[in-house]
């Protein structure tokens, strides 16, 4: 697949892996069912997509972190995912890095053919950050933040979750640790029924490259701790997460523990020598403090 769409100024992640994920729905990760994507058309030119499904509560905001240990051009590392959208970093050709938070308004794969009234509606955006939509497979909004981010170092993800009518605001807010503050990247609004909430929680490494080059690079990050906020203001630790792949068959895949947080491996030479697929993964105790509210009134 290539990495770029029609889009002016914008570099396109992988909206089929979201309209597979959310058309199965991202709780077949936390119910223990293997999601059967189209993927085996992949074997020997892609690494397999990894992913970790978090068993949490419906909550008004999601917390996680990423520290990415090896990386390529073209992998997404997406430490928020939730039923309606994703968040997280990629390596993007040429070794171009973004922040990247999307969020799904429909299951058309044409953009343009989906009503104004019941698209993604942009509600904010921080001055840095560019924004567009996307299509193929499902549409809806996406924004990009160029940042040349570190292997190495930690970076903090939170999204939000506001009610408003038939639609519900998702925030993206990052931090990063060159930064040293909080920044409200991007709020989009979706059409969703009302929800007041998230659900659904995962975290995946994906490889867009996919030119038979790619799958002899291996990409390995940590993610946790993982957090959520109820509508009572209380933050919740998830400790417990779900080692999943899609059906693109290669095997040097792996995901487990280490030092209090989750892995995940794919590509190069990596082994399964720690988690098979399929298998829970729970950490011995909550990871910390809970994470430090970006905004004063967060959340109403």
């Amino acid at each position: 697949m290539n990495d770029s769409v029609s889009t002016p100024g914008f570099t396109r992640h992988d909206t089929s892996f979201l309209m597979r994920f959310l058309s199965i729905g991202a709780l077949t990760l936390v119910l223990g069912v293997l999601p059967a994507y189209a993927d085996k058309s992949l074997e020997g030119k892609a690494c397999r997509s990894v992913h970790l499904g978090y068993p949490g509560d419906r909550a008004v905001a999601f917390y996680n972190e990423v520290t990415v240990q090896k990386s390529a051009e073209g992998t997404y590392f997406c430490a928020c995912g939730w039923d309606k959208g994703y968040f997280g970093i990629q390596e993007q050709s040429g070794g171009k890095k973004v922040v990247i938070f999307s969020v799904w308004d429909s299951g058309q794969n044409d953009p343009k053919a989906v009503a104004e009234d019941r698209q993604v509606k942009l509600l904010h955006k921080h001055p840095k950050v560019r924004t567009g939509r996307f299509g193929g497979e499902g549409t809806g909004g996406q924004s990009f933040l160029d940042f040349n981010w570190k292997v190495g170092n930690t970076y903090r993800f939170i999204v939000h979750a506001k009610p408003d009518g038939q639609r519900t605001e998702y925030s993206g807010y990052f931090f990063a640790p060159e930064v040293g503050e909080w920044m409200h990247l991007i709020t989009f609004s979706t059409i969703t029924g009302g929800k007041k909430d998230l659900g659904g929680y995962y975290s995946f490494v994906e490889d867009f490259k996919r030119n038979r080059v790619s799958l002899t690079q291996p990409r390995v990050a940590q993610f946790n701790p993982v957090w959520t906020l109820n509508q009572d203001r209380k933050w919740s630790p998830i400790l417990t997460a779900r080692f999943t792949g899609d059906s693109n068959p290669a095997e040097n895949i792996d995901a487990g523990m280490e030092k209090g947080r989750f892995f995940l491996k794919t590509g190069g030479d990596t082994q399964n020598t720690h988690t098979k697929l399929g298998q829970t993964m729970s950490l011995p105790q909550a990871p910390g403090k809970a994470p430090q509210s970006p905004l004063p009134r967060f959340p109403r």
